[in-house]
């Protein structure tokens, strides 16, 4: 790839950086600061913006570093790389905890509503990321490319590819702990949607409450569903390059990878527009905290205008005290 275009690729990454951390924040902000959020889905929700957040503030400035712009040794590539991988698999262990958890609601409410309690909650969350960090470092293990440092020199152009090896990123990463659990969360929605239309079918002369809870039940699903379906559409692409390139003889130019990477990195952007747009609970949140913001800075204007006024007006009665005396003086 040309110097111009890894130029663009790295401002365009910044780009990604800087939108993925202010719109994830503002999303754990609003589960943190509303009541109504503070539900087992939500959790979740939180868990996937915190991946999302570092995301933008971790993985993509160590994927723009170990493109061949820094010299380092072989297992500190790697453990960087491993990094990189632990944090782009959190999202999709987060995304599974989001789907189980609609999936339960929906099979057996009841059974769902004695067996959520905070500390299986926050249990959880941790295996998500428990789980994600051991399939990321499994390269650590072994699993990696061979040692080019081992001839005499210390430290090599640090490359992701150059540590990663492609069968680890295909057979693994993708077949094993990618594809499998999207399919499996696309069947959860399914089941969900097919479920709540089939009662709402049904209960004709059910109660309003009931009704009501079913299409709530629904809407929240549908938006869940298009941040899983974001996400597939995102990161899809650079598997299936990562696949072409290591099952067939074809010659994959570097571009057609870095477009792939951008994708899969934007999509950490993404979420947070679409809660905003998608989940009535989440919008109400944002309405509210930047509403906090403003009222907090008029009130800080407001303020500082009230501080020139009495600045003002004591300087204006010094003036007239002082010129006064000077009268009497002069009398």
């Amino acid at each position: 790839m040309s110097d111009s275009e890894k130029v663009i690729y790295t401002v365009l990454e910044v780009f990604i950086a800087i939108a993925c951390c202010p719109g994830n924040l503002l999303v754990i902000w609003a589960v943190w600061s509303s009541r109504v959020l503070r539900k087992t889905t939500f959790c979740f929700v939180v868990s996937l913006a915190v991946a999302d957040f570092l995301v933008g503030a971790v993985v993509v400035p160590l994927a723009v570093l170990i493109d061949g712009r820094v010299q380092t040794r072989f297992y500190t590539c790697l453990f960087i790389s491993c990094v990189v991988i632990v944090l782009t698999q959190a999202s999709v262990h987060s995304l599974l905890a989001i789907a189980v958890d609609r999936f339960l609601r929906i099979y057996n409410p009841l059974r769902y509503r004695g067996a959520i309690k905070k500390q299986n909650l926050w249990a959880a969350v941790t295996i998500c990321w428990v789980s994600a960090s051991f399939l990321g470092f499994v390269p650590l293990l072994g699993w990696h490319n061979e040692d080019p440092t081992t001839n005499g020199t210390s430290t090599f152009t640090c490359q992701f590819l150059a540590v990663i090896p492609m069968s680890y990123m295909v057979n693994f990463f993708f077949f094993v702990y990618v594809l499998p659990p999207t399919v499996v969360m696309f069947a959860l929605y399914l089941y969900i949607f097919c479920t709540i239309s089939k009662q709402l079918r049904k209960g004709i002369g059910q109660a309003a409450e009931s009704r009501s809870f079913l299409q709530k039940e629904r809407e929240l699903a549908s938006s869940l569903a298009l941040v899983l379906a974001l996400f597939a559409i995102c990161w899809f692409p650079i598997h299936i390059i990562n696949t072409l390139a290591y099952n067939t003889s074809l010659n994959m130019p570097p571009l057609v990878f870095y477009i792939g990477i951008l994708l899969s990195h934007s999509n950490s952007a993404v979420n947070p527009i679409v809660y905003a747009f998608k989940v009535p609970k989440i919008k109400t949140a944002y309405k509210n905290i930047l509403m906090k913001l403003t009222s907090w800075k008029q009130n800080t204007d407001q303020s500082s205008q009230n501080l020139d006024k009495t600045a003002t007006s004591s300087n204006t009665n010094i003036r007239y005290k002082v010129k006064n005396t000077q009268d009497g003086f002069d009398r």
